[in-house]
């Protein structure tokens, strides 16, 4: 499949590419013009946007999407809304727009249901309304909520759903190929699942 993934510069994004090419994919990094992309894959089709601003057609030709991008920890609220829930919601639209069979969310765990009273708050209802947004296109879909990241690569030892401990963590490695699976896996289909790795002695 031809899949278009936003964020696939980032510290996620790179280990899906990775991901997605071993399972004889096609992906293509959606990068900004001030994205870094050296640390992508010569071979990677790289699709020119900025989910700031995002122009028809983005998501033509491709068979699924997946949603791997982020603000960041150090932007404000004002990026947030624009990236992780504007952002989403557009790409969301477009891939509507250009018949794409299937999109695959990463969110986060607390999403669902956001606490106000959270440090995250904002971004956690950032995420609730694109993940919503998402549940009523009428795409097929897949939401993935990870509990706290690491920068691990992780065991492929994962747990979902009610088995996740919310204070566990989820190794990126984990978290890359868990959405590259969901993008091909009919057991995915409709679910939105929180996921943790499973660490040594856990």
């Amino acid at each position: 499949m031809n899949i278009l993934i936003a964020g696939a510069t980032g510290n996620t994004g790179l280990r899906l590419v990775d991901q997605l090419t071993a399972k004889g994919h096609s992906p293509i990094a959606l990068v900004r013009e001030s994205s870094d992309t050296a640390s992508l894959p010569d071979d990677v089709i790289q699709r020119q946007a900025d989910l700031t601003n995002l122009q028809s057609g983005v998501c033509d030709d491709c068979d699924a999407v997946i949603f791997a991008a982020g603000s960041g920890g150090s932007t404000g609220p004002e990026m947030t809304d624009k990236v992780d829930r504007d952002g989403a919601k557009r790409l969301i639209d477009l891939a509507v727009d250009a018949g794409v069979s299937r999109f695959v969310m990463l969110s986060s765990a607390g999403a669902d249901d956001p606490d106000p009273e959270s440090d995250l708050a904002h971004y956690l209802q950032a995420k609730h309304d694109a993940d919503e947004h998402l549940k009523a296109s009428g795409l097929s879909y897949a939401i993935v909520r990870p509990v706290s990241l690491t920068d691990d690569d992780g065991s492929r030892d994962m747990r979902f759903g009610d088995d996740v401990d919310p204070k566990g963590k989820a190794a990126r490695g984990d978290v890359a190929a868990v959405l590259a699976n969901a993008v091909e896996d009919s057991e995915w289909t409709g679910k939105a699942l929180l996921m943790q790795s499973v660490l040594a002695g856990a």
